[in-house]
């Protein structure tokens, strides 16, 4: 059974505790550079998949059982490896391994972008959103390369820089933080800024083949198409070595569209 090693009961002040998660698997590159990044700065507990989850979005597991297992990621950091989806960690770390809520949750290094409408497919970003209906602040972090050779020397740096920052402020509960690094070197890094989500998306198409047999299959492809030209959106930002951030919401209620309908449609 998961050990009890978090106690909020404690007398003696606590250091926070930070969750750690990703889509990537517990053994990504991604998630190992966002520990080292971060691992003074608290108490850090990994939660992650015990395999790839990229494009899950919030999905959760509902028809089978989860599994949890220790494992070791490094010294001096507890890790679990959960046979579910990314929000799934995120639950079962919150009611069987903390036993309270953490002070922040960290998703990723995730191995590829996340810009724009990347976040309503991310699992990455989806454990981040979990932890905000939770009222955990929460940021989920990528870079622009899905290499798992990817060199993470700056987005190591930044997220460090945004959650010393998150985490002095005391962030409101429902904080959810979309960061972005751009795949370039750290000293082309020109800083950081807050951006709003660009409207882009994939023009998509599915690629009909044949399988050995002549069955027919289908290869989803397509290519990012950014329709949005304002100067302060994360795509443009990231095209221009800036760090991305985008504050992200799971309410997804259109406020504007509301009042129009009310105004138009009488009920």
């Amino acid at each position: 059974m998961p050990s009890q090693k978090v106690n909020s009961k404690s007398k003696k002040k606590e250091e926070p505790v930070i969750l750690i998660t990703n889509d990537d698997g517990v053994t990504a590159p991604g998630l190992r550079n966002l520990v080292e990044a971060v691992r003074d700065l608290g108490k850090i507990v990994v939660v992650a998949p015990d395999k790839p989850q990229s494009g899950m979005g919030h999905a959760i597991t509902i028809g089978s059982p989860l599994r949890l297992h220790q494992v070791t990621l490094m010294d001096g950091v507890e890790a679990w490896s959960c046979s579910g989806t990314p929000v799934d960690c995120v639950k079962i770390a919150h009611d069987k391994i903390l036993h309270r809520k953490p002070d922040i949750c960290l998703s990723g290094i995730n191995h590829g972008a996340n810009h724009s409408i990347n976040v309503i497919y991310s699992g990455t970003m989806s454990a981040a959103i979990e932890a905000s209906i939770e009222n955990i602040p929460s940021i989920g972090f990528s870079l622009l390369n899905f290499s798992l050779e990817a060199d993470f020397s700056a987005a190591r740096k930044y997220a460090r820089i945004i959650v010393e920052k998150v985490l002095k402020a005391k962030a409101d509960k429902h904080l959810c933080l979309n960061v972005n690094i751009p795949n370039v070197s750290e000293d082309l890094v020109k800083g950081i800024r807050t951006c709003r989500q660009a409207y882009a998306k994939y023009e998509e198409e599915f690629n009909e083949r044949n399988d050995p047999a002549g069955r027919k299959y289908y290869w989803l492809t397509g290519k990012f198409v950014n329709f949005d030209k304002g100067k302060d959106t994360d795509v443009w930002a990231l095209e221009h070595n800036y760090v991305s951030v985008v504050p992200v919401q799971f309410d997804l209620t259109n406020y504007e569209l509301k009042a129009k309908i009310e105004q138009t449609y009488k009920w």
